[in-house]
């Protein structure tokens, strides 16, 4: 593994690697402390929308494994926000740096980013991928079960990155997955691709009762992000019927799990019930941000 752009970047084999190591780093750390596996190691955080999780998980991921951790807002604080180009921001970066993690909006930006800046790069969530976020729900999901493979999950929302990535990352880790996403939401085409090569693994859908029936965990995620504008007005139309309830959960196991990425809109995707009622997996999820970050990076970092 070069760089993680997507979960596609990931064997089977590395997926369950890093997992293995985020558990260990994370034991460490509840006994006392991590070893300090970044010592003399920067890592550049270059962020151009706003973040809570990511953004404050890798500061305190770096510094927990003794390296240097640099945040920068790429819109105001760097001359990219004001035209210096993509490819000189990546050449210079890449030579201060061991490694750069961005947080962007087109996954063909972070790519050619990639290519360029000679160090590794870590995708902090474009509008195509969010694999930092799904190693953390595997992470989870593992913790709670004890296994991966076998789980049936269902992602009920937008056909957006953490769709993507989820379908890919379960799908490699031998989940069954199934996506339920109103009509003109559905996931990127070269993922349905790729799951389509799993066959009756994955389901594509648009009913979330049939979604949901029998499975062991159930994902939802922000659908509505642009509050009092037209295209909201439109999303909570599009909708109607994909809140997370507890009606709904009931048709799933009895013992399911529900996961959210954060930030929820309680009242929207899911309810204010089954959030609370859930809350323990969704915040141990939130935290496991930061352990498998950390093995991430350490997995990166480790030959150089």
């Amino acid at each position: 593994m070069k760089h993680l752009l997507k979960m596609g970047d990931l064997t089977p084999e590395e997926l369950i690697h890093i997992l293995d190591v985020a558990d260990k780093l994370k034991a460490d750390q509840k006994a006392g402390g991590t070893a300090p596996l970044l010592k003399g190691k920067s890592v550049a955080l270059m962020f151009s929308k706003n973040s809570t999780r990511t953004r404050t998980s890798f500061e305190v991921g770096v510094y927990q494994l003794g390296g240097l951790g640099n945040y920068m807002n790429a819109a105001t604080e760097l001359q990219s926000g004001r035209g210096e180009p993509l490819k000189d921001t990546a050449r210079v970066l890449g030579r201060y740096y061991d490694c750069v993690v961005w947080r962007t909006y087109r996954q063909r930006d972070l790519e050619e980013f990639a290519e360029l800046a000679g160090v590794p790069v870590i995708n902090g969530l474009t509008d195509y991928a969010h694999p930092c976020q799904v190693l953390a729900d595997l992470m989870t999901i593992r913790e709670r079960r004890g296994a991966l493979e076998g789980q049936t999950l269902c992602f009920i929302g937008d056909g957006c990155s953490m769709a993507n990535s989820l379908i890919v990352g379960c799908l490699l880790a031998g989940m069954k997955v199934r996506c339920v996403c109103p009509q003109g939401y559905r996931p990127a085409a070269d993922v349905l691709m790729f799951a389509h090569k799993y066959g009756e693994k994955f389901q594509l859908l648009t009913d979330p009762t049939e979604g949901v029936k029998d499975a062991d965990v159930v994902v939802t995620a922000a659908w509505n992000t642009a509050p009092g504008t037209p295209e909201s007005e439109r999303r909570l139309r599009d909708f109607a019927g994909f809140q997370v309830t507890s009606p709904l959960m009931s048709k799933a196991r009895s013992d399911a799990l529900l996961l959210h990425c954060l930030p929820a809109h309680r009242g929207e995707e899911v309810s204010t019930a089954v959030f609370e009622e859930h809350a323990d997996e969704i915040f141990t999820e939130a935290e496991n941000r930061l352990h498998v970050q950390k093995a991430v990076l350490a997995v990166l970092l480790a030959n150089q």
